[in-house]
């Protein structure tokens, strides 16, 4: 298994992947995610490939022998007054092929991410997880992330009665 910079060849599987990422995450939520239909893989590649052109985002690939079976989509953020933070590294995808799961390539891959962002000499490093996502949570806080934030949705707003 090697970790590497994404190549123009690797989008395609990049994008077969972001999609299993978007089904996976309406499975969990389809009232907080976005659904599948809505963000098609080349749609994925293509916002992603627009960031990294901007030269403030990463993308790393698990290559086994040739094929893609994982991915990592990192950049540096502005300081946000909203969020209540400074400049930040952030984490925004990792992906691992299901049958290729367990085998320590998410690790591999954010560690690729973690030592990207720091090379930029930034910190902290950021990400958000689903609850449901145990798994990604369990490898998350054994490479030292703690949860900060808790995210809350109101799926249905009704407007106030006029009096």
């Amino acid at each position: 298994m090697k970790i590497r910079s994404a190549t123009a060849d690797d989008w395609p599987r990049i994008g077969e992947l972001a999609e299993m990422l978007v089904r996976t995450h309406y499975a969990f939520d389809d009232a907080r995610f976005m659904h599948p239909d809505l963000l098609r893989g080349h749609v994925y590649t293509a916002r992603v490939r627009d960031e990294v052109g901007q030269g403030q985002s990463m993308v790393q690939v698990a290559d086994d022998d040739g094929r893609v079976v994982g991915y990592v989509f990192a950049g540096i953020e502005a300081g946000s007054w909203k969020e209540l933070r400074h400049r930040a590294g952030y984490i925004h995808d990792v992906v691992v092929e299901d049958a290729h799961r367990h085998q320590g390539i998410a690790r591999a891959l954010m560690t690729s991410a973690i030592e990207w962002i720091a090379a930029q000499d930034v910190a902290p490093v950021l990400l958000w997880t689903a609850p449901q996502n145990i798994d990604a949570q369990r490898l998350f806080v054994s490479l030292g992330f703690r949860p900060t934030m808790i995210e809350m949705t109101l799926d249905a707003v009704k407007p106030a009665r006029s009096r």
